[in-house]
């Protein structure tokens, strides 16, 4: 359980490299570190209830990447929006707040980037929860097939399909609400939150344009797997089981090399925090602590 003790979090910025990053911060700096790294199309605004829940045992740190949340890039910076790039951001953020050691949390495009990041630093990585981070082919859902088609074939109608069908509030808001038992208990400000924040600037061309890269996170899944094999680190792989995108599939994956890995599969869809952050955070205080 939580202690009752408040512990605030604060809201930063550090200068990458023109790149102005907005993170969330909690918890004392002399506790372990936990990484918090978000997915699409949310930002760090998807822990914010998952923060006070673990801030009197880890140092929480989440960053919103560059195309998302309240990061800024500034526009001379000829910024490259790849995941190779924006994973290279994440090493010099982490370098710039000198973090030596944390275990991380990984969530949809939050694992490729993540990952990538564990093999840049492997011995700074001391455990990881992986909830619907995916690093197998096998976790590819059925969602995945009209973006495969863009892949195979860049188009601008091939891309003007994925921003209609994903782009836009009704498609995000999906995203949140698929194979959740009750509606009701996911609160709108997610959905507008991310709607609202892509709609801005360059902001949607980006996103189509990290669908596009997507496919070179693939031929990284062997190197993540590797990774796993060699230091077999505390994993909690917890999955909302009617995830579109990333199918459970993925997370029973994990075992295969990593036999220590923990998988849970829960009743719930893509955003599994918005109704088992209690539940998750129990779980991270059990497996990643101990």
């Amino acid at each position: 359980m939580a202690s009752n003790i408040h512990h605030p979090i604060q809201y930063k910025y550090v200068n990458i490299e023109n790149v102005n990053m907005f993170y969330r911060e909690a918890g004392e700096k002399s506790l372990p570190t936990l990484l918090l790294l978000h997915g699409f199309p949310s930002s760090s605004h998807q822990f914010r209830e998952l923060i006070p829940l673990l801030a009197d045992k880890f140092h929480l740190i989440a960053p919103d990447f560059p195309g998302f949340g309240f990061t800024e890039v500034i526009d001379t910076a000829n910024y490259i929006y790849s995941f190779d790039n924006i994973s290279k951001t994440l090493i010099k953020f982490v370098d710039a707040l000198s973090l030596k050691k944390y275990a991380m949390y990984v969530f949809d495009y939050g694992a490729p980037i993540g990952f990538r990041l564990a093999l840049a630093y492997p011995e700074r990585v001391t455990g990881f929860v992986s909830q619907n981070g995916n690093a197998y082919l096998e976790g590819l859902g059925s969602a995945w097939n009209p973006i495969k088609t863009y892949w195979d074939n860049p188009t601008e109608q091939n891309r003007k399909i994925i921003e209609d069908a994903i782009l836009n509030l009704e498609g995000t808001r999906e995203q949140y609400i698929h194979g959740v038992s009750s509606i009701e208990s996911i609160a709108p400000e997610s959905y507008y939150l991310d709607t609202f924040l892509f709609e801005c600037g360059a902001n949607k061309a980006i996103q189509l344009d990290l669908f596009l890269d997507y496919k070179n996170n693939l031929k990284m899944y062997p190197l993540f797997q590797q990774f796993f094999r060699d230091y077999s680190l505390p994993c909690l792989i917890i999955w909302g089981k009617h995830d579109l995108f990333f199918i459970p599939a993925g997370a029973e994956a994990y075992k295969k090399d990593n036999a220590n890995a923990v998988v849970e599969l829960l009743d719930t869809g893509h955003f599994a925090l918005e109704t088992h952050v209690e539940y998750i955070a129990k779980r991270i205080r059990e497996v990643i602590l101990n």
